[in-house]
């Protein structure tokens, strides 16, 4: 018998969301990635719950306990149950009816197995009774225990029920697949089959998932094979994928976490992804940076430190140059410097556009120095 063990399991909160469910006898599991987590020794974020009970008798049974009912999805079956401010996604068991590649029409079960069989990979098909103890339905254990990352059922079916799944098999491979096994060859081939089907997906869906992806470790190897099935470049117009493994190796060299946006720009940038402005813009930045000529002092003093470090990041990487990590030090010198002269101390010899010109012509020569040059320096030039 294989139980999962951890905090969330016994949060007071969580608890007393399960014992109002099952006051009048219905089923009541936690599902998905929480239990792949546990099992897999990885921290549990968002616990999600699965019952038997419709979602009219999921609010009607909260609410009699107390516990604040939102019909988040409530014509798909989910009702949020907000307990001691804590959030808990309830969903009714299901089956899809139909179904056409962005959505599905689902229709209400008392079968675990039905639920279990409309789910997209086997490592999430899982579920835990309050006690911990797990229930594997579909025989998924030993694929999450291997690392083995495999639709449910027919790989073509579950893809073309929502081609998204696509994308997450990629990054489901990227987080929690053995990079030393491969690929599962089957899921890889009804992806390759299904290269059209990514068309119907919002340019919103596509960027959530890619920035998940890359939030990974080490996604290189599941982004290498995005372009070698034909994917990368259907999501990601002239994507390049050559400086993402170097750029992940010299995150690892100068302890740097992972960040998407610094890896979206190592792949040439986000067209045809839609991201906030602020991440576009971001990714924008750090692509003309690493290409620019700005040395790492410079470049400190103009994007600060982060910024900095990751344009330098990626320049070694994509011009495939030998990191050296004393430039860090030149980028941390120069987001602390401050250009010691202000627009009023040009006034009145200068004003209007020759005001600018002049800042911008001290500014860079000031850079130039080594931010050495003072205050009088400057002002007698």
């Amino acid at each position: 018998m294989t139980s999962v063990q951890g905090k969330w399991l016994s949060n007071p909160q969580t608890l007393a969301v399960f014992s109002a469910l099952s006051t009048e006898g219905a089923k009541v599991f936690f599902v998905g990635g929480c239990v792949r987590n546990a099992l897999l020794g990885v921290s549990v974020s968002d616990v999600d719950i699965a019952t038997d009970a419709h979602p009219k008798t999921v609010m009607d049974l909260a609410i009699k306990a107390g516990i604040k009912a939102i019909p988040t999805g409530i014509d798909h079956g989910t009702v949020t149950l907000v307990c001691g401010g804590i959030p808990h996604e309830v969903t009714t068991f299901r089956r899809d009816v139909a179904t056409d590649g962005r959505r599905a029409v689902v229709a209400y079960s008392g079968d675990i197995k039905q639920d279990a069989a409309r789910r997209d990979f086997t490592m999430n098909a899982l579920y835990a009774g309050i006690d911990g103890v797990v229930i594997d339905p579909l025989n998924g254990l030993p694929d999450l225990l291997a690392r083995r990352v495999r639709f449910i059922g027919s790989a073509t079916a579950r893809i073309q029920e929502d081609y998204l799944r696509s994308l997450r098999f990629f990054r489901f491979q990227a987080w929690f697949g053995d990079p030393n096994k491969g690929f599962d060859a089957v899921s890889l081939a009804a992806v390759a089959e299904n290269l059209d089907g990514l068309g119907q997906l919002s340019a919103e869906r596509v960027g959530a998932e890619m920035v998940k992806l890359l939030s990974a470790a080490d996604p290189s190897q599941a982004v290498a094979v995005m372009r070698q099935t034909g994917v990368l470049t259907r999501i990601l117009s002239g994507a390049d994928d050559r400086a993402l493994g170097p750029l992940v190796h010299l995150e690892g060299l100068s302890e740097t976490a992972p960040d998407a946006m610094r890896r979206l720009a190592a792949l040439g940038g986000a067209y045809g992804l839609r991201l906030s402005r602020s991440q576009m813009a971001k990714v924008d930045r750090l692509h003309e940076a690493a290409i620019g000529t700005m040395g790492a002092g410079e470049l400190g003093f103009r994007l600060k430190f982060d910024e900095a470090r990751d344009a330098l990041l990626l320049r070694s990487a994509l011009l495939e140059q030998p990191w050296e990590p004393d430039t860090l030090q030149s980028a941390r010198d120069g987001d602390k410097a401050e250009f010691p002269i202000k627009a009023r101390d040009l006034m009145p010899a200068f004003k209007g556009p020759s005001l600018g010109q002049k800042l911008s012509d001290l500014t860079r020569e000031w850079i130039a120095s080594d931010f050495a040059l003072t205050r009088n320096d400057l002002l007698s030039k």
